[in-house]
Parts: structure tokens; sequence; C-alpha cells
């Protein structure tokens, strides 16, 4: 799974930092008993002794150190049993003095012996992540539980669905994508006027994914196409892959906001087709969310691009009265 630098190195400076604290607070633990029972810190003193004392005999040339190792492993256990002893005497557990890492997959290294990231570690970069997307998204207070249908009026009006049982519906595939989300298997449109719920759902779901340890970006269209064409430049000077086209390009899920707000330019045009069209051969997926509707798409954008958009993604619209509006109405 590709993670962005910077999240990930912010999510290792606290995986550092609590895994130093825990190491701390153990010692002054230790520290703590040590002062109310003496021989415990003389118990430990020998133990951290009888490896040296193993090495010194098996190094001794010309004596066979077998007898005098197993008298040090003798000395090793009586030791631990009396340490059992005064710790049960002081009401604690028999390990209550050994320093035991809290992962016990990657032994509080954060990574796998196949060099893969443990979950432990996923799971900070996860809030670091949250954090940064909160930047942008009202994460803390939109969750899929929070996602009022009563604004949403049940009058069909002559339409197929009204507004209400068309956000039922939204809701409906917005919890399941976040919920069994997989890189590449399912891509969202979310399409309509401003105030009925686009960003607030792609908030949950980027919430949700996030929780789970998948790498999400969410950004404005006009900003990710600045940023794209800042790197076209770039690259007459630089011949590296731009940070942050490569971040757009390999996160497991890109959140593109408010498609159609920017210059709709010929440069944006093939940026916007090599985004969608990358990702799609990446296995990687996108939500786009826009308040223009399929035709005025189709009318902006190339075939190439309203083709992917047909077929790759499923469309959602989203209808009724702007809900901030409504609210706004509501506490008058």
């Amino acid at each position: 799974m590709p993670y962005d630098g910077k999240i990930l190195s912010r999510a290792m400076a606290r995986f550092d930092e609590d895994k130093q604290r825990r190491a701390r607070q153990f010692r002054e633990r230790q520290q703590q008993l040590f002062a109310r029972e003496p021989e415990l810190a003389d118990i430990d003193r020998r133990l951290r002794g009888t490896m040296s004392q193993i090495i010194a005999k098996a190094l001794k040339g010309g004596q066979d150190p077998v007898p005098a190792i197993h008298a040090i492993r003798d000395e090793n256990l009586a030791l631990q049993r009396r340490r059992e002893e005064l710790l049960a005497a002081l009401g604690y557990p028999a390990d209550y003095l050994e320093e035991k890492p809290r992962c016990a997959r990657c032994g509080d290294a954060g990574f796998l012996p196949d060099g893969s990231m443990c979950a432990c570690l996923r799971s900070y970069y996860a809030r670091e992540q949250i954090a940064e997307l909160s930047h942008m998204l009202d994460i803390g207070s939109q969750s899929f539980d929070t996602f009022r249908l009563d604004y949403y009026s049940t009058d069909r009006g002559g339409l197929p669905r009204s507004p209400r049982e068309a956000a039922q519906r939204n809701l409906e595939i917005c919890q399941s994508f976040a919920r069994d989300f997989r890189p590449g298997k399912q891509n969202l449109l979310l399409f309509g006027a401003p105030g009925l719920g686009k960003t607030f759902l792609s908030a949950c779901i980027a919430r949700v994914v996030s929780e789970d340890g998948f790498s999400v970006v969410y950004d404005t269209a006009g900003h990710i196409f600045s940023q794209f064409e800042a790197a076209k430049f770039r690259r007459d000077d630089v011949d590296e892959p731009d940070e942050s086209v490569e971040r757009c390009m390999a996160c497991d899920l890109l959140i593109l906001d408010d498609l159609g707000t920017e210059m709709t330019t010929a440069f944006v045009q093939s940026a916007l087709y090599q985004l969608l069209n990358g990702r799609l051969l990446a296995g990687k997926s996108t939500i786009i969310s826009t308040n223009l509707d399929p035709d005025q798409i189709g009318r902006r954008y190339s075939a190439q691009i309203m083709s992917r958009l047909e077929g790759e993604f499923e469309l959602l619209p989203f209808i009724g009265q702007d809900i901030r509006l409504l609210k706004r109405e509501q506490q008058r």
C-alpha cells in the first residue's frame, strides 16, 4: 500500500515517542519497586550479569564450559524463582518487571520481517491521515450516523425518486463503499447542486477508509490541476517524479472535490484524463464530486473522459433544496 511520506514521517515520530514514553514508565516502575524491595534490584543486577558469565566461561581456553554454564543456569533459575516470590509478596504478577513490547507481531519495530508495515504503526498512520484530512474536511463531526435524511423532501415532483429516496440510496451506497473498501473495487461520481451532502458523505467515506488503514487523499480539482501544472514545469529541471503528483496517483482512494470549478484548459483536460486513466489502470479507487450533471460534464470535458466516467464510475445524483439554507432558516 502506498503511503504519503510526510504523513508517515509524523506517524513514525508519534510511534517512537509513545515507545520511549512506555520505556520511561517501565524504568520508573522498576525503580519504585527496587526502592521498596532492594533485593529485587540485587536480583536484577545478578541476572543481567549471568549472560556475560556464560560468554566468559565459553571462551575460556582449555576448559570444558558446559558444567560452569549449567551451574550458572541453575543459579539464574533460582534467582527468577526468588524474584517471583518477592513480587507475589508485594502483590504483583511474576512478569511485572519484564519489559514486554506492546505489539507481539513486530516487537514494537513498526514493520514486519517481510518489510510490510505492521498494524500497530498503521493505526498511527491512520490517525495522522485523519488529522491531515480534517484540515479540509469536517471529519470530526461528520459521520454516517449523523447524516440526516429528514432534510430531504419526500415529494417526487414527477421524478423517479424523491430527494429523500435519492439521499437514502446514496447513503447506502456510500456506506457500502466505505465498509467494504478495496482499492480499485469501485469508483463514485457524486453530482448535484451545492449543499446537498456530497462533501459530507465524502468526508464520512474518508474517515472510515482511513481508520481501516488505507491511504486517502482529498483535494479540490483546481488545486490538484495547479499542482500538476507546476510539476510539468519542474520536470524540465528535475528528472524525478513530483511528490504532489505521485501522492494523487498512488493513494488507495482519491477524493476529487469540486470538479468543474477549475479553468478547463487543454492542459486540464489532459491532466484529468491521465489522472483517471492512470488510477484505473493501477487498480486505485476515485470519488469525484461535482455541481455539474452528466450532460454538463459531457459538454465540458472530452469524450475520453466521459467514457471513463460512464464506464467505470457509479453515478449518484443529489437532488433537493440546499441543506445549509434549510438549517439557517430553522435556526432563525
